[in-house]
C-alpha cells in the first residue's frame, strides 16, 4: 500500500459566514470532515497544498492523511467547490476512511499505441466517449489510470468496457450495460467538404467554365441578328 501524502488541516471554531470568509485572509480553504460513523467537523486546510493537489488531475481519487490538530485520519476528497469567477477553490469536502473502506471514483483512462492503429493511419479520428470510468473499489487499491490498446483498430471500430482488464476488487459504476469508452470514426461530410471546394478553386476550373458563357452570349447575338434580318424581309 502507498503511503497517503498528507494534508495540513486545522477545526476552526468560528462558522457560517463570516467564519470562513477569516479562513481565506489567513491563506485557507474551509471545508468539512465527515463520514466513518463519526459527527461531522467543520475544518480549515492549507490553500497553497490544496491548489497543487488540484492541478495533478486526480485530487478526487486520491486517498490523504488529514492531519487534524495532530490527529491524522485517513481521507478522500469528495467535492470541491470552485470560485465561479476566477476559478480557485473556495471550500473542500473530505470523508474519512475507514479500514477496508470501499469508495466511488473516477479514474482516468489512457489511449496508447494510436500509430498502430490501422484506421487513425488511414485518416481516422479517436472519438473518446470517456476520459474517466466511475468505478467501486478499495479504498487502498485505487487505479492511478484505465489503458486502452488502440492497436489494430479500423475505422467503425469501439472500444468497450468490458474490453478493459480492471484490478481485482475494481468494479465499474455502470452495471446494466457494456458502455462504449472510445471510438474509431472516419472524417465527417463537413472535413471532406472543404476539400471539394479547394479542387474546384484550382487552376483551369474558372477557364473551363468561361466558354459556356461565352457560347451563351455569342447565341444571344445570333438570336438578335435573326430578329432584324426578318424585320428588313418585312420591310
Amino acid at each position: 500500500m502507498t503511503e497517503a501524502l498528507e494534508l495540513k488541516a486545522w477545526t476552526r471554531a468560528r462558522t457560517g459566514k463570516g467564519g470562513a470568509r477569516a479562513a481565506r485572509r489567513e491563506g485557507r480553504i474551509p471545508g468539512i470532515l465527515y463520514g466513518d460513523k463519526a459527527t461531522p467537523q467543520i475544518i480549515d486546510v492549507d490553500y497553497r497544498a490544496i491548489t497543487q493537489q488540484l492541478h495533478t488531475g486526480h485530487f478526487q481519487s486520491t486517498i490523504y492523511m488529514l492531519d487534524l490538530d495532530g490527529a491524522k485520519t485517513r481521507v478522500i476528497p469528495r467535492q470541491v467547490q470552485l470560485d465561479p469567477i476566477r476559478d480557485f477553490p473556495i471550500h473542500v469536502d473530505f470523508m474519512r476512511v475507514g479500514e477496508h473502506s470501499l469508495v466511488t471514483v473516477e479514474v482516468p483512462v489512457r489511449f496508447l499505441n494510436e500509430v498502430a492503429s490501422p484506421g487513425i493511419k488511414r485518416g481516422g479520428i479517436l472519438n473518446i466517449v470517456r476520459h474517466e470510468i466511475p468505478v467501486r473499489c478499495p479504498a487502498d487499491a485505487i487505479p492511478e489510470h484505465f489503458d486502452v490498446d488502440l492497436t489494430g483498430l479500423e475505422i467503425g471500430d469501439s472500444v468497450h468496457i468490458s474490453a478493459i482488464k480492471l484490478p481485482e476488487g475494481v468494479r465499474p459504476t455502470i452495471t446494466e450495460r457494456d458502455f462504449t469508452v472510445a471510438t474509431i470514426v472516419g472524417r465527417t461530410a463537413e472535413e471532406v467538404a472543404p476539400s471539394a471546394a479547394a479542387a474546384a478553386a484550382e487552376p483551369g476550373a474558372e477557364e473551363a467554365a468561361a466558354p459556356t458563357e461565352a457560347g451563351e452570349e455569342k447565341a444571344k447575338e445570333q438570336d438578335k441578328d435573326k430578329d432584324k434580318d426578318k424585320e428588313k424581309k418585312k420591310g
